[in-house]
């Protein structure tokens, strides 16, 4: 059955990576990313029924209007994805300045919950759709110098699984650790070392047949994409 997908974060890594594949397998993708140029890109590329939009997930009045228009013309999503994060440059704790670890959380935490709150209501309307705020191998343990990101991914564990109870039984709400991907992300805390993990075409043949099998049995259970 072809599903409706939403991501957030699609301009480039994982989330350009399963826009692409799902796209591929015949599945309808409406996503966003904070670069205009980005979405307009994709845009053209694919066209309808497809959908991409400039939103910044941290602003709650852009994801509020992209929602709206979204749901408006389409069903509620079969599948949503809060995909889109940054993270700190290595630093310690006491070295990240307020404005980059303020930036951090608004679009790690308070962007996955700007999506959640225009887009669950619907999909708990229709009592269906499975729910996928991504995480970290850094949300389930810890490193030193990107405390931000650690503190920003073991909350959206927290999070889900406390969003999993809250939701009927026809649905799921699911944190999902990708495993450690070869991307621009994992490069600005590794460096050149980064190349040597698991490239992002290699992972999204195993991650999208991963996240399409899930089910509402799945609530709540922190999962990792298969290595």
């Amino acid at each position: 059955m072809k599903k409706l997908i939403v991501i957030t974060g699609v301009s480039r890594g994982l989330g350009l990576a399963m826009t692409e594949k799902f796209i591929e397998l015949g599945h309808t993708v409406c996503g966003c990313a904070r670069s205009t140029e980005a979405t307009q890109n994709l845009k053209r590329k694919f066209g309808t029924p497809h959908h991409f939009a400039s939103v910044d997930v941290a602003d709650e009045p852009q994801v509020k209007a992209w929602a709206e228009q979204l749901l408006a013309n389409y069903s509620s999503p079969d599948l949503l994805i809060n995909n889109a994060a940054l993270i700190n440059q290595p630093a310690p704790l006491w070295e990240v300045d307020n404005e980059e670890f303020s930036r951090l959380i608004d679009v790690n935490i308070k962007g996955v919950a700007n999506v959640i709150r225009y887009f669950v209501p619907a999909m708990i309307k229709n009592n269906s759709g499975i729910i996928v705020n991504l995480s970290s191998g850094w949300g389930r343990s810890t490193s030193p110098e990107v405390a931000p990101y650690c503190a920003s991914k073991w909350a959206i564990e927290g999070l889900t699984q406390s969003l999993a109870q809250e939701l009927p039984s026809g649905m799921a709400a699911i944190p999902l650790n990708p495993g450690i991907i070869h991307t621009n992300m994992l490069e600005i805390c590794f460096g050149e070392e980064a190349a040597a993990y698991t490239a992002v075409k290699d992972w999204v043949k195993k991650a999208v047949p991963f996240l399409l099998q899930m089910t509402p049995k799945d609530n709540g259970v922190s999962l990792t994409v298969p290595s």
